[in-house]
């Protein structure tokens, strides 16, 4: 069985753990309510505030900028202003029917819970209700569930599947790139580059 956080990480290159802080996640999920899964915290620590590939952004704790409490409070707040109820929704399009719900939460125990997004409109949620297994993607207004961890999304989506619902591949050959965030407004991070990796 693939060890994907290994492998994720293999992809990535050595991790610089530039803002790792074990209170900047402890007070995070005090304020949240929940814990986030292990295998998430662990890439962020490692490489955030971090572009990967050019698309997929992840946010940290610890840092003002990207700060990773701060995109998910305002994500939860943007999707629980929808009015699902009021929209003529697809099957491909309510999420509630992907995932066999009355009522669609975000933000609570058992509710979506924002991870990552991409300069594409594609936004990784965890489903909080089934213990860090399931992950949940909205692109271009149609869901997609997927039945695994992070980790392992994140493995598939750097060596080019469907990630984030049908031909939504955002594939780069050759190794992967990485791009710090900027810290200040002036501020331009070189990108950097992960191992060759044979593709």
């Amino acid at each position: 069985m693939t060890d994907y956080l290994a492998a994720t990480m293999a992809m990535l290159g050595p991790a610089q753990n530039r803002y790792a802080e074990p209170s900047a996640w402890d007070r995070l999920h005090a304020d949240l309510g929940i814990r986030l899964p292990a295998d998430y915290q662990l890439i962020v620590d490692a490489y955030a505030p971090v572009q990967l590939n050019g698309h997929l952004r992840l946010g940290h704790p610890a840092t003002e900028r990207w700060n990773l409490g701060q995109e998910i409070r305002a994500t939860i707040q943007a999707w629980s202003e929808v009015p699902w109820d009021e929209l003529d929704l697809d099957a491909d399009e309510d999420p509630r029917q992907l995932l066999g719900l009355e009522e669609l939460r975000f933000g609570t125990r058992n509710g979506l819970w924002p991870l990552a997004s991409t300069d594409r409109g594609e936004t990784v949620f965890l489903d909080a209700a089934a213990d860090a297994t399931r992950l949940v993607v909205n692109f271009n207004e149609t869901w997609a569930e997927h039945r695994m961890r992070f980790t392992e999304w994140l493995y598939r989506y750097l060596i080019g599947e469907d990630m984030t619902g049908p031909n939504s591949s955002a594939f780069h050959p050759g190794p992967v790139k990485l791009q710090h965030l900027p810290m200040s407004a002036s501020e331009r991070p070189e990108p950097w580059y992960g191992p060759d990796r044979g593709m």
